[in-house]
């Protein structure tokens, strides 16, 4: 089963962060996990890919507003990071709704969000927790 798994190594040095990362990885395993019990019905499809939606633009934007507080220098480029998911994503929730879960689909969740998602923190996130640390410690 397709699972994404949170790891020290995923830390950004930032306590908000990561405590939202860990319920990012939460909610997105729960569509994994749906995704391949398949069955579900457009009402759970919905349910779970709009919480999904909804807590990724919560959480970039408490990242973005933290970027704003702590003007760092990195901030246009990470916003646009940003931006870009959220179309990826609302194209591929939109997909999901109107066609139900397809083995591609699951594909190309996992390609478009847990890919996407770990390679972003790895280095846009960390990067960011670092200048947050160094803004703290300044």
């Amino acid at each position: 089963m397709a699972s994404i798994d949170w790891s020290g190594a995923l830390a950004s040095g930032s306590t908000e962060i990561d405590t939202q990362h860990k319920e990012l990885f939460q909610r997105i395993n729960d569509l994994l996990n749906a995704q391949e019990r398949g069955g579900m019905s457009r009402e759970e499809v919905s349910r779970i890919v709009s919480y999904l939606s909804d807590y990724v633009v919560f959480h970039f934007g408490a990242e973005e507003k933290l970027m704003d507080t702590y003007s760092y220098s990195s901030a246009s480029g990470h916003k646009a990071q940003h931006a870009q998911f959220i179309k990826v994503f609302q194209r591929l929730k939109d997909r999901m709704l109107h066609q139900g879960i397809s083995a591609d689909l699951q594909q190309e969740t996992k390609e478009l969000v847990v890919d996407w998602l770990l390679n972003h923190i790895k280095f846009s996130d960390r990067a960011l927790g670092s200048a947050l640390k160094l803004k703290h410690a300044g």
